[in-house]
């Protein structure tokens, strides 16, 4: 398991208005205030800015400048749509301000290149909170990789989050770098009665027409299976699914099955453990993640009440933290720049039905 390093609170400001993603950031910082204080926001829209004030008790800002002219975060977090982020991470840049941006960072391959040769390569401080890879199963999961019980990983099955998302968990599992890939791949629709989404939950009965994307993204001796359906991570009807084999066993869901030696399989379960279930009174959160008996995840974030994406945007924040104060890289650019190039390919290989094949990029080398 990793540990996190909390030395002093954490101070961060926001650019990105009332947005979906900036909100995460908001309802963090409000749940966990002796760890996180928000140094103000910037948010152009004024009737956004008063309801952002009135909501959360945080300062906004109508531009960047005014933000760092009254306000002193250790780092700014960039939650806005990837062709504007770019210009944001470069002026941050610019003023030595370490920046966290969302995902992804740029909106296409040049974008991602101009962002390599503007920050990577003059050492700017930034880095990219992909969230999925620190959600506390696949914390859990990874824990399992990492430990060798499975041996040596040479196949992954995501069917979780769309194509970068999705990319990031392939990759992590796989430990595959930045090998090229060859990817083949195909679309199929479907009709499906329509469930939540951003907006909230469905109002009448509605018949969506939905794609299901398949890919096979071949490293070479390693395979990652990229399988989402639209919307399935919101859905009611349409399970998430996660499977890594290596030689010696294999995680399948919130299974594990693997050989204590040639002759003696063993068989156990990720078990969730609660707080506040039933009589247990120590308030409503997660507290770890159990392996048979040996954590593989426990929670450093007790006892607020945070949902796992919260969770793992949480442990975003802090390990942007470490990283500024000496600490190691986390998500950088060239690996957010990797992931998002790769599921780029995967849409040509799903759109166009022909075998694609990578290659290196710039933040590669």
């Amino acid at each position: 398991m990793e540990e996190i390093r909390i030395i002093k609170k954490i101070r961060f400001s926001i650019i990105g208005g009332n947005s979906f993603r900036a909100n995460y950031f908001y309802r963090i910082a409000k749940a966990l205030p002796e760890q996180f204080h928000i140094s103000g926001a910037v948010v152009r829209n004024e009737a956004k800015a008063k309801e952002i004030e009135g909501k959360w008790d945080i300062r906004t800002y109508p531009t960047l400048s005014d933000l760092l002219e009254k306000e002193t975060p250790d780092f700014v977090v960039v939650s806005v749509p990837p062709e504007a982020c770019a210009k944001y991470l470069i002026e941050l840049a610019e003023l030595n301000m370490p920046a966290l941006a969302e995902t992804p960072p740029a909106s296409d391959l040049e974008g991602l290149i101009l962002l390599h040769e503007k920050l990577t390569l003059r050492g700017a401080k930034v880095q990219v909170a992909e969230q999925y890879p620190l959600h506390p199963i696949q914390q859990a999961r990874n824990s399992i990789i990492d430990s060798g019980l499975l041996g040596k990983v040479t196949e992954a099955t995501v069917s979780i989050s769309h194509f970068y998302h999705g990319i990031s968990l392939i990759r992590k599992m796989l430990q595959a770098g930045f090998q090229n890939a060859e990817i083949r791949g195909k679309g199929f629709r479907s009709n499906i009665v329509s469930g939540p989404s951003r907006a909230g939950y469905p109002t009448e009965e509605k018949i969506d027409s939905v794609t299901r994307d398949l890919a096979w993204i071949d490293f070479g001796y390693k395979l990652g299976i990229y399988d989402f359906t639209d919307n399935q991570h919101r859905s009611w009807i349409r399970s998430n699914h996660l499977s890594v084999r290596g030689d010696r066993g294999e995680i399948f869901d919130n299974q594990v099955h693997m050989l204590a030696d040639y002759q003696t399989p063993v068989h156990i379960d990720l078990k969730r453990i609660n707080k506040g279930e039933y009589e247990n009174h120590e308030g409503y959160f997660l507290y770890g993640i159990l392996a048979g008996e040996n954590w593989v995840y426990q929670n450093p974030f007790i006892p607020a009440r945070l949902y796992d994406d919260e969770i793992a945007i949480a442990h975003c924040l802090c390990k942007m933290a470490d990283y500024i104060e000496g600490g190691p890289s986390f998500y950088s650019l060239a690996e957010a720049s990797q992931d998002h190039y790769l599921g780029m390919k995967v849409e040509e290989a799903v759109k166009t039905g022909n075998t694609i094949h990578t290659v290196s990029q710039p933040w590669t080398k």
